[in-house]
């Protein structure tokens, strides 16, 4: 038989309306159950997230720092350092500094992925950089204490464990709605939080998001996890802190959050192999795909 704190899991309605009545965070709640379920205790779980925590700001210190530093195949890398340049440009758009700050973050995250390096999979390497992207951005422009934007990672880890359940976060099994998709959904959560947001905020900024991407396909040109995935995990970026503004407006998915997570897995379900993670269909298949994947295939 299940136990009860494994029945919770799979439904952020519950667990919003679990940490709502004892009046704690998700990322909270999160840790209580994770602890209940393996004995671990609650201070060696928060310290491996903290541990994670370190290694995103080494990828967003690395990726910005690599100027112009392509990958092993030239297809990425120097883009996060264009763009944290173009911050606070005379063209950058007006009171846009976190929305920037995360897109050039997100890309240093992935373009460390694209090179090899240390990053944490959160939920997926190909979609690495959305939540260390918006939380790192937004601890850095709200000064946000190290201690919240772990308990937010222990938010967004919880979001993601319920899709995982519920659903997927595999791009092979779901397409990339699973990947970018359900990081963005993750990293929304986690934004609402650390603005202040109730665990019901959290879970509809998880709703909203996921719905943004809701169909999303994966279709890596030849196979490798940069085109066009290190700029999916910018965009993604940007529609995790839309959702998490519209939440913390007081706007609610008319879909309830379990829902949206069952409609992506049944879209998943529905999407041809050719755009689940193959390089058969999608950007993949396009000419300059097709050519990039010809050249990737020739000795050097």
């Amino acid at each position: 038989m299940p136990t009860e704190a494994r029945c919770i899991w799979v439904t952020l309605s519950e667990l919003a309306r679990s940490a709502a009545e004892k009046g704690i965070s998700l990322g909270q709640l999160a840790v209580r159950l994770e602890s209940e379920e393996t004995g671990i205790p609650a201070d060696e779980i928060t310290g491996k997230v903290r541990t994670m925590l370190r290694v995103m700001e080494d990828a967003v210190r690395d990726g910005i720092a690599a100027r112009g530093k392509l990958s092993r195949t030239g297809l990425s890398g120097g883009d996060a350092s264009r763009v944290i340049g173009w911050l606070d440009g005379p063209r950058s758009l007006p009171s846009n500094r976190l929305l920037t700050r995360s897109l050039a973050y997100a890309l240093a995250v992935s373009e460390v992925n694209a090179s090899m390096g240390k990053i944490v999979a959160a939920p997926t390497a190909g979609s690495s950089g959305v939540i260390p992207g918006t939380f790192l951005a937004l601890a850095e422009e709200a000064r946000i204490p190290e201690e919240s934007l772990v308990d937010a990672l222990c938010t967004a880890g919880l979001v993601g464990q319920v899709i995982a359940t519920r659903a997927s976060l595999s791009g092979a099994e779901a397409g990339c709605q699973a990947e970018c998709g359900s990081a963005a959904a993750m990293a929304a959560a986690g934004l609402a939080q650390l603005r202040g947001g109730t665990p019901e905020d959290c879970i509809h900024a998880a709703a909203i998001a996921l719905k943004g991407l809701m169909g999303l396909v994966c279709d890596p040109v030849a196979g490798l996890v940069e085109v066009p995935c290190v700029k999916r995990n910018a965009t993604s970026a940007a529609v995790a802190i839309a959702a998490c503004e519209m939440a913390l407006a007081g706007i609610r998915s008319r879909i309830p959050p379990d829902e949206v997570i069952d409609a992506m897995a049944e879209v998943g379900r529905c999407l041809p192999p050719s755009l689940r993670e193959t390089a058969q269909g999608g950007l993949a298949a396009t000419p300059s795909g097709q050519m990039i994947s010809r050249q990737m295939r020739t000795p050097r």
